[in-house]
């Protein structure tokens, strides 16, 4: 474990590969996964999104070969975060309606014939931006409203997107957490659902449901690694706000491939670092207040406690990474070495690159990437989890080089 005044602070935790595993993670196996798939398949709006192959920039950095899977093209709505948000609704309307989410497809869900069998629901929700537009989509999609609540100090750009999706939406004074928690009272004190991608005592089924969706984006990617004859991929760099989707694609991987999965590496700005502090305390740890970084989606103070024990037991290591390491990867992207693809990804997304590219390239990370086996046979995957879902900030960072420094 270092903590200084190093770019990226870290703690590895290799040691937990060792040690029995006890938490359940069959539910985001990749049998599992099969049904949430089939789901995903009856949006007109579904394609598999791209996986990009970097090869000139794993060249660059010493590395066999890097791949990004690029989540600006789901559903239209430049994020993944629509995936959890859509099957956790139709699951919810499922049980509603007394069968199994195989039994049936989105059509029928936003059928006549289901929509009088059930109520107007009001699905609530918590979010930086990408979660709330996926659960109004979702929501609008399948007849039913939605309300969401935003932290200070979001992005206008992103409201008025949730907007055009048919919700109820309000920036509020507090941060992520007291958003979630507003929503939660809301729905209690008026019958909504909470559409929410953490997790706390007595709410747990709706998590499980969203990270479920977050499993279409590694089954799909592992099936395009496979396409290039990769079996898998040798490290992947997973970037975390409450930990859904990390725990999502590290049980999928876990269960895939037991002790012989890939090396895993949890991401997190340093103002927003819960999951990190709680590696080194070895309990789940908060982090309170205002959390300022240009990473919105991944400013999240409260570990979400089903993923948090997934990442507990098989995550290999915690970064708490500045923003100028999310900047880095932006423009990196954007302006890519020759013959590589350009890609455009947001704050939140682009934190992996940044990550990797500073590993590689630094030699004050020489013992690091030893210890994480980073070398010339190295295969990496990363996930651009969001493209530009705010334009201006998108254009400050890369065209004008805010966070231009450490």
């Amino acid at each position: 474990m270092i903590e200084s005044k190093e770019l990226i602070n870290y703690n590895l935790v290799n040691e937990k590969k060792k040690k029995d595993k006890k938490v359940d993670i069959d539910y985001i196996s990749k049998e599992a996964i099969k049904d949430v798939r089939e789901f995903h398949k009856g949006f007109k709006e579904y394609s598999v999104t791209p996986l990009h192959k970097l090869e000139n920039l794993a060249k660059y950095c010493g590395l066999k070969n890097i791949f990004l899977k690029d989540e600006s093209y789901r559903f239209g709505l430049n994020a993944f975060k629509v995936l959890g948000g859509s099957y956790a609704i139709g699951k919810y309307l499922a049980d509603k309606l007394d069968v199994d989410i195989s039994e049936v497809d989105f059509d029928y869900l936003k059928s006549l014939e289901a929509k009088e069998k059930l109520e107007e629901i009001t699905f609530v929700t918590a979010t930086d931006g990408n979660h709330g537009r996926g659960v109004a989509w979702a929501a609008n999609q399948l007849g039913q409203r939605s309300v969401v609540y935003m932290p200070k100090g979001s992005s206008q750009i992103r409201l008025e997107n949730i907007r055009k999706e048919g919700a109820e939406a309000s920036i509020i004074e507090g941060n992520y957490d007291d958003a979630v928690r507003l929503s939660n009272e809301m729905a209690e004190k008026h019958g909504w659902v909470v559409v929410q991608d953490t997790a706390w005592e007595g709410y747990e089924d709706i998590p499980k449901w969203i990270m479920e969706g977050y499993g279409t984006l590694i089954d799909e990617a592992m099936e395009q690694l496979n396409e290039e004859d990769i079996e898998k991929p040798s490290h992947v760099f997973l970037q975390a706000g409450v930990g859904s989707f990390a725990g999502a694609v590290q049980g999928y991987l876990a269960t895939e491939f037991g002790d012989e999965r890939p090396v895993t590496i949890i991401m997190e700005p340093d103002n927003a670092n819960c999951l990190y502090r709680s590696s080194l305390s070895g309990e789940r740890e908060i982090v309170d207040g205002h959390m300022p970084t240009i990473m919105a989606g991944l400013a999240c103070g409260e570990p979400n406690t089903v993923s948090y024990e997934v990442l507990k037991d098989y995550s290999d290591g915690y970064f708490s990474c500045p923003d100028y390491t999310a900047a880095r990867g932006m423009r990196i992207l954007a302006s890519p070495l020759k013959n590589d693809p350009q890609i455009v990804s947001g704050e939140s997304g682009a934190v992996g690159i940044g990550v990797v590219t500073l590993l590689m390239e630094r030699d004050e990370y020489k013992e690091l990437r030893e210890d994480l086996g980073l070398n010339e046979d190295s295969v990496v995957l990363v996930i651009s989890t969001e493209g530009d879902t705010d334009p201006q900030k998108y254009r400050d960072i890369v065209w004008d080089g805010d966070c231009s420094s450490v």
